[in-house]
C-alpha cells in the first residue's frame, strides 16, 4: 500500500480539547507518526466523553508525563531531539512556564518547529479564549442569527476547527521551510482573517456588516435559505449562469444580471419564494442539481452522514467521520484513540 504522504514526519502534541488534538489528529491520517504529551489526568477531552475524546485522538500514541517534574522535563527532551515538530494548545503562560516553545526546547533540536495555539497570541496574555468567547469577541455571533432576534453562535466548534486547520498548515509550511522556529496561531486572528470580505468592505468602503434573514449573503442575490413546499432550501446563486438556469425552471422572468438582482433584492427575493413554495426541498434539489445550480435541502446531521455513508470510518469500537482529504493511491487506516499512557510514562 501506498504510504501516507506525511509518513516520516514526528510529531508531538500538548494539548486539550478540540483545536490542537484536531489539528494533529489530521496529521496523523496523512500518516504522521503523533505522540499526543498528556499530563498525569490526561487531556480534559478524556472526561467529556469517550466518543468525543476518540473523534479527535485517532491514529495517535499517548505518552504520560508530568511535565512540570525534572523526569518530564527530561523525557520530554529526549522525544523532542527525535521530533520534527510540536504543537500546543495552552495558555501562553503554562506554554512558557512548561518551556514549551522554540527557544525552550531547541537545545534538543535546532530543527523542532513549536506551533503555539492560544487565544489571542503567545505575548497577549491569559484571557480566556473558548470557542464562544472568540465568536463573540471577532463578530462572528453578531453576524449570526435573524437580524431582528439576538447574535445567535453555529451548532459546532467553529474557532477551534478553524484554528486547528490553520495551525496544521503552519506546522507544515515551517516543516517545508527546513528550518525550525516558531509558529504562532492566534484563535481570534483566525476569525477575524475568515472575516475576509467582511472586513475588506469595511475597512475599504466603510460598510458596516449587518444581518441578513435566511442567512442572506450581502453580495450574491438570490444566495440564502428559503421555505418551500416541506423544508427549506438552500440556494447559492452567484453568478448570472447560474440565475438563467434556476429561473428557467422555476419560470421566473426578468433580473438577468447580479447588479440588478442586487439593487433590487427585496423584490427578487419574493419572486423567488414564491416559486420555490410549489416543490418541497428535496423536490428542488433534484430539479436544480442537473441544471448545475447550487442547491441543496437543509438536512440533519443523521441524514446528512446517512447520504455519505463512504465517510463513515471504524477506529477501533467507535464509528467516527473520516479525514477529509484525500490523496490518489493513499489509503489511510484508522486506530483507536490511544489509552491514557498506553506508550510510555514518566
Amino acid at each position: 500500500m501506498t504510504p501516507g504522504p506525511l509518513t516520516g514526519i514526528r510529531i508531538l502534541e500538548v494539548g486539550h480539547i478540540l483545536a490542537g488534538p484536531f489539528a494533529t489528529m489530521l496529521l496523523a491520517d496523512l500518516g504522521a507518526d503523533v505522540t499526543k504529551v498528556e499530563p498525569p489526568g490526561g487531556d480534559l477531552s478524556r472526561q467529556v466523553s469517550d466518543a468525543y475524546f476518540a473523534s479527535l485522538n485517532r491514529n495517535k500514541r499517548s505518552v504520560r508525563l508530568d511535565l512540570t517534574t525534572e523526569a518530564g522535563q527530561v523525557r520530554l527532551g529526549e522525544l523532542v531531539a527525535g521530533a520534527d515538530a510540536l504543537l500546543v494548545n495552552l495558555k501562553p503562560s503554562v506554554i512558557r512556564r512548561l518551556g514549551l516553545t522554540y527557544d525552550g526546547l531547541r537545545r534538543w533540536n535546532e530543527r523542532i518547529v513549536c506551533v503555539a495555539v492560544t487565544g489571542y497570541g503567545l505575548d497577549a496574555g491569559d484571557d480566556p479564549a473558548f470557542d464562544y468567547v472568540i465568536q463573540a469577541a471577532t463578530g462572528v455571533a453578531a453576524l449570526t442569527g435573524d437580524p431582528d432576534g439576538p447574535p445567535m453562535l453555529p451548532g459546532y466548534s467553529s474557532v477551534d476547527n478553524s484554528a486547528a486547520l490553520t495551525a496544521a498548515l503552519g506546522l507544515l509550511a515551517q516543516i517545508v521551510s527546513g528550518r525550525g522556529g516558531q509558529v504562532e496561531v492566534a484563535l481570534r486572528d483566525v476569525m477575524l482573517a475568515q472575516l475576509n470580505y467582511r472586513a475588506s468592505a469595511y475597512l475599504n468602503e466603510g460598510t458596516e456588516p449587518r444581518r441578513l434573514p435566511n442567512g442572506a449573503h450581502s453580495y450574491y442575490v438570490p444566495a440564502q435559505l428559503f421555505p418551500t413546499a416541506e423544508g427549506h432550501l438552500a440556494l447559492f446563486v452567484t453568478h448570472d449562469g447560474f440565475w438563467k438556469a434556476f429561473a428557467g425552471e422555476a419560470g421566473i422572468d426578468g433580473f438577468p444580471t447580479m447588479a440588478e438582482r442586487a439593487a433590487r433584492r427585496e423584490e427578487v427575493l419574493a419572486v423567488v419564494t414564491r416559486a420555490l413554495a410549489v416543490d418541497t426541498a428535496r423536490g428542488w434539489e433534484a430539479r436544480l442539481r442537473p441544471l448545475g445550480v447550487p442547491a441543496a435541502a437543509v438536512r440533519t446531521l443523521p441524514e446528512a452522514l446517512e447520504a455519505a455513508p463512504e465517510m463513515i470510518v471504524r477506529a477501533g469500537e467507535h464509528r467516527l467521520v473520516g479525514g477529509p482529504i484525500r490523496v490518489a493511491g493513499y489509503e489511510p487506516s484508522y486506530r483507536p484513540a490511544p489509552r491514557l499512557g498506553e506508550h510510555g510514562h514518566s
